[in-house]
């Protein structure tokens, strides 16, 4: 007999609902004590779906004094906890916490419904300090005056309960993230949120903990408004695991999970799982997407849970009318300042891909007081479904094309060249040239390499980034099933071939690293040259086929 299953806690976002249901929980609790120790005002960036509103939940409770919620077994029971459910872990907290102190909490959450212009935003928010004024039992003198009431429910909460109150703040940023495509609500929405998020400052004497947490990473100048002593989470290694699971939670917390699979007939293969939903780092310790973790243990099958939830349609359309080079996704740099240049009236498409999701940090190079961070997509999930959408955008049969993928994958594993030149012009020729001209992204000199790239990463087969730097050429290898493939593709102005885009391949050698690697049974080079004129493949050279 295994160990105890539980149930899966999927969209639950309260810490009492699984505690009390009898949910799976990983403990971030010692972190929250860190937390709490260390310092005072807080802002945290994580992508969508990863546990953000359950971690402002656990704060919340902690801070509140619900010290039952924190218990297991006979200890829970004593606190008053029905029998029924105490039979669970103690968590971190329960014993690393002073629990003879309980604040007022004042909790802010948009994380709601779309808000779709400023009166909505401020007809939510005075809900929602009239909501909290109930229940932490003041009273506002002026309800109409967002703002000034914030500041006096602080006040009066510390007041009331004789103890500095607790502010914690969910999705602050979804309001503008919401309305990106119409710029002029966008930017209503930051002047609303930042005249809200300005209260905070100078209120050290009321009070004890801050915390704010959203998916972009909005300059400090746009949105908090000198608010300069809230410290920033986000790439702060100690605090990298503070959302996602890790290895170790799979192989504690979740282990019931995969022998049940396991003796169930369905097993989940540990490589298979790192592979698909692992790979994102905030810090030294790679995490899972739990979304992903949680509908794959729930449906043990491998398919892109977490981005089938919000396929990213703004993003895509953002990407393709900036002309986007999407061979970039595979080896892309970045200072910190470009990463937190995130704010209405101008994003970097490294800051969009970071703080959604799409992409991650990989290696982090520092030199005096400089630091660079190498931006990767995080796992086959995300290389493969990002693409799939992007070809889906870049293509006018971009859903169409994508049917084939199976017959491209074995054209890849059976190094048939031929019947993949073949596959390739049928791509372009599929192209009406009046979508060529009403499509700005056709007319980019990328446009070559991104379609074909998108088209190859989007099969799930392995894809190595040699040199993206030049637009107008891109070298990429692709790996699958013991063939290892090196691509240079080249645009040039004439509608014949030259052979050129072999010759540089060649000249590069970047085939070498691959003969005789593990794993690799036969390298093949192919030079592939498209007229720019013609829109077309007019050079196909090929060696070691």
């Amino acid at each position: 007999m295994g160990p105890r299953r539980h149930k899966l806690p999927i969209g639950i976002q309260t810490l009492r609902d699984i505690r009390d249901g009898g949910y799976y929980y990983v403990d971030k609790t010692p972190q929250v004590a860190r937390l709490a120790d260390s310092g005072k005002y807080y802002f945290l960036s994580r992508p969508r779906r990863f546990g953000k509103s359950l971690l402002i939940d656990t704060i919340a409770e902690a801070f509140a004094g619900q010290r039952a919620l924190f218990e297991g077994g006979q200890a829970a029971v004593a606190l008053g906890v029905d029998p029924a459910v105490a039979n669970r872990p103690r968590l971190f907290l329960a014993e690393h916490w002073d629990w003879g102190r309980r604040h007022p909490v004042i909790r802010l959450s948009f994380a709601g419904g779309r808000l779709e212009q400023r009166s909505d935003l401020e007809r939510s928010t005075r809900r929602q300090l009239r909501d909290n004024a109930h229940r932490l039992g003041v009273a506002l003198s002026d309800p109409d005056d967002v703002a000034g009431s914030f500041d006096e429910l602080i006040t009066r909460a510390a007041e009331a309960h004789g103890q500095q109150a607790v502010v914690l703040v969910d999705e602050y940023d979804k309001p503008i993230l919401d309305n990106l495509e119409a710029p002029e609500v966008a930017r209503a929405m930051r002047e609303g949120l930042r005249n809200l998020y300005s209260v905070i400052k100078g209120r050290d004497a009321d009070v004890r903990f801050a915390m704010l947490t959203g998916v972009s990473k909005f300059s400090k100048v746009s949105i908090f408004s000198g608010l300069n002593n809230l410290y920033d989470l986000t790439l702060d290694p100690a605090y990298g695991a503070l959302c996602g699971y890790t290895e170790e939670d799979l192989d504690t917390v979740f282990a019931p999970e995969f022998e049940a699979a396991a003796s169930e007939g369905q097993p989940l293969d540990r490589g298979e799982v790192r592979r698909w939903y692992n790979g994102y780092a905030w810090g030294p310790t790679a995490v899972y997407n739990p979304f992903d973790v949680l509908l794959l243990l729930r449906m043990r099958e491998f398919r892109a849970h977490w981005f089938e939830t919000g396929t990213p349609t703004f993003l895509v359309q953002w990407l393709k009318q900036r002309g986007f080079f999407t061979p970039r996704l595979e080896q892309l740099w970045a200072s910190e300042a470009l990463l937190s240049a995130f704010d209405v009236d101008g994003i970097e498409p490294e800051a969009m891909l970071w703080q959604t999701g799409y992409l991650t940090i990989g290696q982090v190079l520092r030199d005096a007081d400089y630091t660079a961070y190498e931006l990767r997509l995080p796992n086959h999930e995300v290389r493969t479904a990002l693409n799939s959408a992007l070809m889906a955008a870049w293509h006018p049969e971009g859903l169409r094309v994508a049917q084939p993928a199976l017959l491209l994958r074995r054209m890849l594993a059976s190094a048939d060249a031929q019947a993949l030149r073949a596959h390739f012009e049928r791509l372009f020729a599929s192209i009406p040239h009046d979508w060529y001209r009403a499509n700005p992204i056709a007319q980019y000199e990328g446009y070559f390499a991104s379609v074909c790239y998108s088209h190859l990463a989007s099969l799930g087969v392995e894809i190595i980034a040699e040199d993206v730097s030049n637009e107008g050429q891109c070298d990429l290898t692709v790996k699958h099933a013991g063939t290892a493939w090196v691509f240079e593709f080249k645009v040039v102005d004439g509608d014949q071939g030259t052979g050129e885009a072999l010759r540089q391949l060649q000249a590069k050698d970047y085939a070498a690293k691959h003969r005789g690697a593990p794993g690799v049974e036969r390298v093949i080079e192919v030079g592939v040259e498209f007229s720019r004129s013609k829109r077309q493949i007019v050079g196909w050279d090929v060696r070691g086929a």
